[in-house]
């Protein structure tokens, strides 16, 4: 997948198959919501980071969000839609290491408040940045390390870490009209840890 991601954002054949693809499986039904979900986690510190590494991170994390949105503006606009941008809570409080990530993500909450200021009124733009979340993503880098993995749901204030039913029914409320006055805003669905405040006291 990431290297589908990098040939639709940079590759004009690849974009323009991607997009018939898509909007003909569609049919009547139309697109009316993009939901930019794909993401890597390159870790390193900042001395031993790759620069290829921090580049592929960008290219997934920012550039393919901004360019399917590119690719799919027209149709958002036909139907009133909604760009739903999966940001982080890395974009707001991170740990060592994660600098390639945290910086993508928070330049994803960015890119949806201009986006929401760039394509309204016609589609709408919102972030959801979840904390945690029961993803395979998550589960390698806990492999052999479940004891961590447990003390981590511990740390959010609601005593556990997410699931990907919740950020669903998230992205569904954000795309909704429930939730139709919200535009470039960014919701955290971070199960209180952002709140949390660790010290070594």
């Amino acid at each position: 997948m990431p290297a589908d991601l990098r040939a639709i954002a940079r590759e004009a054949p690849a974009r323009a198959a991607f997009h018939d693809a898509v909007i003909g499986a569609l049919g009547a039904v139309g697109l009316q919501i993009l939901v930019n979900n794909a993401a890597i986690q390159r870790l390193a510190p900042t001395g031993a980071l790759a620069i290829d590494d921090w580049q592929a991170t960008q290219d997934i994390n920012v550039t393919a969000p901004f360019a399917l949105t590119q690719l799919f503006r027209e149709n958002l606009s036909d139907a009133q839609g909604c760009v739903v941008n999966i940001g982080s809570v890395h974009a707001q409080a991170t740990k060592r290491e994660f600098v390639a990530y945290a910086t993508s993500k928070a330049a994803l909450h960015g890119l949806t408040r201009a986006l929401a200021v760039d394509l309204g009124p016609d589609i709408r733009a919102v972030c959801l940045a979840p904390a945690a979340i029961a993803t395979p993503m998550l589960a390698d880098g806990f492999a052999g390390h479940e004891d961590k993995l447990a003390a981590l749901g511990a740390a959010h204030p609601t005593g556990r870490i997410g699931r990907p039913e919740d950020v669903a029914d998230a992205a569904l409320f954000l795309s909704s009209p429930a939730a139709a006055f919200a535009s470039g805003s960014t919701f955290f669905l971070d199960g209180g840890i952002l709140s949390r405040l660790h010290d070594p006291a």
